[in-house]
């Protein structure tokens, strides 16, 4: 049984991915800003076979506020083993461009509170020596696009964040695992037209849990994800720049 902490637990992906844990028998600690959603989704996750579900309420750029509750997380879970972080906000590009303010709030959430959550997480799993950590960055930041460019440099920096917690804790038993989703069919996106690239919640929850087991380093989900960016980062920057992506 693994003893779980998700936060940012009322996302689609993280719904699913607790979904598939509750039916596994693991015990979950769910934290995420919207109380009455967080409610009915740690209810259902009972139902669905979890034998000890807890929730907090939490805004994630509330740093002052992350250490308390990881010691609550601690205490409920008796030590908890893994950790997803899959908190964030989809950036208005256009938005973003024309305000300040607004692009660093949007990296503040999608970059800044993911790092400072990390670093006290690492700081606990390293002292034991065991654990996992498992992060939702994206395939848009591997390659900066005029498109969604705030949004893809803050998940550029969770990644090299990652990488480098990845090598610094894998001498001490502790797996970071980065993973990449594409398109992703979810509430967040519903105003964007679906085609052939687009994976529903449920897909991505199954390749992370298959990664939590494997105890893999990074993945693309879904996995055709990988040719593509690779294919991206590959075109020449004098080629990129005449293109609209």
């Amino acid at each position: 049984m693994r003893r779980v902490l998700i936060i940012g637990a009322t996302s689609a992906i993280a719904e699913a991915t607790a979904r598939m844990l509750a039916e596994r028998g693991d015990a979950l600690y769910l934290v995420a800003r919207n109380e009455p959603r967080l409610g009915a989704i740690a209810a259902d996750l009972a139902v669905r076979g979890s034998p000890r579900v807890g929730s907090e309420v939490l805004d994630a750029n509330d740093f002052a506020a992350h250490e308390q509750m990881l010691a609550r997380a601690e205490t409920f879970l008796s030590g908890y083993d893994t950790v997803l972080v899959a908190h964030g906000t989809l950036s208005d590009q256009k938005a973003c461009e024309g305000s300040v303010e607004l692009t660093m709030r949007e990296i503040n959430t999608n970059a800044l509170s993911v790092i400072a959550m990390l670093t006290r997480i690492a700081n606990r799993l390293e002292a034991r020596q065991s654990g996992t950590i498992a992060v939702i960055s994206s395939v848009a930041g591997d390659r900066g696009r005029g498109s969604n460019y705030v949004y893809g440099s803050a998940k550029a920096l969770v990644t090299a964040f990652l990488s480098g917690l990845r090598q610094r804790l894998g001498k001490c038993g502790v797996n970071v695992l980065t993973i990449k989703p594409g398109f992703v069919d979810t509430p967040m996106t519903a105003a964007f037209e679906k085609g052939l690239l687009w994976a529903r919640p449920e897909r991505i929850a199954q390749g992370i849990v298959r990664a939590l087991d494997r105890q893999s380093g990074t993945i693309y989900l879904p996995g055709f994800w990988r040719p593509i960016m690779l294919v991206i980062r590959a075109i020449p920057e004098s080629l990129f720049l005449r293109l609209s992506l």
